[in-house]
């Protein structure tokens, strides 16, 4: 064990304590492309100067006090042992380093971090493939944070590409006053109506869903309660976030109301090649959220500062929603799972059953501990066909150290699903990252599923003259 530090000794937050359980070792994955080999990169001196003061947990341990309660403990780092640049073998082809780093990438991400040294890792990976010139890998465990806190750690050490002086920017979060000022008083009331009567409703699927219902066995879905164990491939896709605008202003609807539609629908075309009957498999996604009351990353001064009410940590709830079945309707026009994600997530929207969800996990932890809300969490995944998250990144090109980034994505490893679904935006460009369970899920079909979803979307969104109103629900609803 590396040498603790007895200066420090931070509670360990009741979800971090989920994360790193018997039961639930979650781990996310990050990635940065570059633009150029990455030779004269001084990386331990990075790692030492810039990373590793970020926050305390990068470099302290998770331990047991005395009163049996789990804290971290401050250590010093070895960064011989977390920082790796693997050796592949010279003179491939671009072709042959895309499948090496494949293996690779999917490799590290089944490994667990011992638990007596910081729990995480970079890898350099100085080798060309199709999409860079060179990567690196960081992998950190979910116990330090959630991807908001971990993401936006990353990001404070990166610059802008054009002018390292000015901040990096994002999309905007904040929702229009002016939307929410000039709703009627029974439009207020009506809303607060549906409002109580979509809690209670979630709430009470979400319990069923977290205990007794489990979705039907499908190719998305092996239900194999050791599925964690099972060996895991990664893989990514980019789509144009201009043509994604598009499809939003022609039908009125939300960035997240396309990318869903295109998500579910390429899923479920997935589903029906593989096996005609699973088109109308019950099926539902675990969507993680964000239970932050914020409109964008703060500066890390800003997570430090709050301490442990601030946005640091891991601020997620989760949300079942269900996967629309494909029909005839849906089969002859895909622009129907544009509108069905539209009005399932305008539903969930008015509802507070995440809110409740966590009041819930706080209560079950208080009476019966630790360990039996991470088996309730690992209980709520494998009943579940998928797990979504997303992450909103720069609008701007970043670069570390003059190294210019171009490309950006993280996946979740570590879980018991058979498909995690990753999204995050980086200059212009959404990418889509699949975590599938190997040798279950055929992950080229799927993403050849996903991309054709997309083409078809967008192909009769273009058909569609352009909406001048917020939303607008379906024809034929």
């Amino acid at each position: 064990m590396e040498h603790i530090k007895v200066e420090q000794a931070e509670p360990v937050s009741p979800m971090g304590q989920y994360f790193n359980s018997s039961v639930l070792s979650v781990y996310i994955i990050g990635v940065l492309e570059f633009e150029v080999p990455i030779d004269d990169l001084q990386t331990f001196a990075l790692v030492k100067d810039v990373f590793l003061p970020i926050n305390p947990r990068f470099s302290s341990i998770m331990v047991q006090d005395k009163d049996g309660e789990k804290r971290w403990k401050q250590v010093d780092v070895n960064l011989k042992n977390h920082v790796h640049i693997p050796v592949f073998p010279e003179g491939k082809t671009v072709g042959s380093y895309d499948n090496i780093f494949h293996d690779y990438l999917s490799s590290i991400a089944m490994e667990k971090l011992p638990q007596s040294r910081p729990l995480w890792e970079i890898h350099i990976v100085n080798y060309p493939t199709s999409d860079a010139s060179s990567t690196i890998i960081f992998k950190l465990h979910h116990a330090l944070g959630d991807g908001y806190s971990l993401v936006g750690a990353l990001l404070s050490c990166l610059q802008r590409a054009d002018d390292p002086s000015l901040p990096l920017s994002f999309p905007s979060l904040k929702q229009s006053k002016q939307e929410s000022s000039n709703k009627s008083f029974c439009t207020k009331f009506s809303w607060m109506l549906s409002s109580a009567f979509n809690t209670v409703s979630d709430f009470g699927w979400s319990v069923l869903k977290s205990s007794i219902v489990s979705d039907d066995k499908s190719p998305i879905r092996s239900g194999d309660e050791g599925a964690d164990f099972h060996p895991i491939s990664i893989s990514s896709m980019t789509f144009s976030i201009d043509q994604i605008k598009d499809i939003k202003s022609r039908l009125g609807v939300t960035m997240n109301d396309v990318i869903t539609g295109i998500v579910f629908y390429g899923t479920r075309l997935y589903m029906q090649d593989m096996d005609s009957k699973s088109k109308t498999a019950n099926s539902t996604a675990l969507v993680l959220l964000n239970t932050r009351n914020i409109e964008g990353y703060q500066s890390i001064n800003d997570m430090l500062s709050t301490k442990a009410k601030g946005p640091w940590g891991n601020k997620i709830s989760f949300l079942h929603v269900p996967i629309p079945k494909l029909n005839q309707k849906t089969l002859s026009n895909p622009l129907e799972f544009i509108w069905d994600s539209h009005n399932i997530i305008k539903r969930k929207k008015q509802s507070l059953a995440v809110a409740l969800t966590g009041s819930l996990l706080d209560i079950e932890s208080k009476f019966r501990g630790q360990e039996a809300v991470a088996k309730h969490l690992r209980g709520t995944v494998t009943k579940s066909s998928a797990v979504i998250s997303s992450l909103v990144g720069p609008i701007q090109q970043m670069s570390l150290a003059n190294h210019p980034v171009k490309g950006l994505y993280f996946t979740l490893a570590g879980g018991p699903e058979s498909l995690a679904i990753s999204i995050m935006s980086y200059v212009g460009v959404l990418r889509v990252t699949l975590k599938t369970e190997k040798d279950f899920i055929d992950e080229k079909k799927l993403k050849s599923c996903m991309q054709s979803a997309f083409k078809m979307i967008l192909k009769a969104a273009t058909e569609v003259p352009p909406k001048t109103k917020t939303f607008v629900c379906s024809p034929s609803k």
